[in-house]
């Protein structure tokens, strides 16, 4: 009998600790989502990670850099990224913003994103972005420089630009019109 008192006291007491814990993270939760309410911290996710946190700091000090992104249908966002960030960096932010974008506006939906850059690419300048292991700053994307998004369709084989396979594809577009 004075094992089982023991045994019901330790799981009293781990009950406790459990309950308490709980309450130490609701509490942190909802000064979390006050934070993230005020309007000086806009730029934040709602479920930032460490990584988007320390980037948001480095753009502060200067050593990353805010790009906005056009989409097609002419709306547009921003990201924020390292100095030293790549082609492949820049689509990893805008595919996390736009996921962020819609699960807050419309709950869980997907997105296809092999068929997104396989029928678009970004561009700067006229200049399309390619080459994913290439720094944004090769193109000479800085701070404040704005991306956008053009029709692109890329061969199967080499991943390079295919002109009949564009032109049968918008040409069963204008066909379906």
């Amino acid at each position: 009998m004075n094992m089982e008192s023991k045994t019901t006291g330790e799981v009293s007491v781990s009950v406790e600790g459990y309950k308490e814990n709980n309450i130490k993270k609701a509490r942190l939760q909802s000064t979390l989502a006050a934070l993230l309410d005020d309007p000086i911290l806009a730029d934040v996710p709602r479920k930032p990670t460490l990584s988007d946190v320390d980037t948001l700091i480095n753009l502060e000090f200067g050593s990353a850099m805010r790009i906005n992104v056009l989409k097609v249908d002419a709306t547009s966002f921003d990201v924020a990224l390292m100095n030293f960030a790549t082609i492949k960096d820049l689509k990893l932010a805008i595919k996390k913003k736009v996921n962020e974008m819609e699960q807050s506006k419309m709950g869980h939906r997907h997105i296809s994103w092999k068929h997104v850059w396989g029928n678009f690419c970004l561009s700067y300048h006229n200049e399309k972005l390619l080459d994913d292991n290439a720094p944004v700053q090769e193109y000479g994307i800085r701070n404040n420089s704005q991306v956008h998004f053009v029709p692109y369709v890329a061969s199967k084989g080499c991943r390079r630009h295919s002109k009949r396979r564009r032109h049968r594809f918008f040409h069963g577009l204008s066909k379906r019109m």
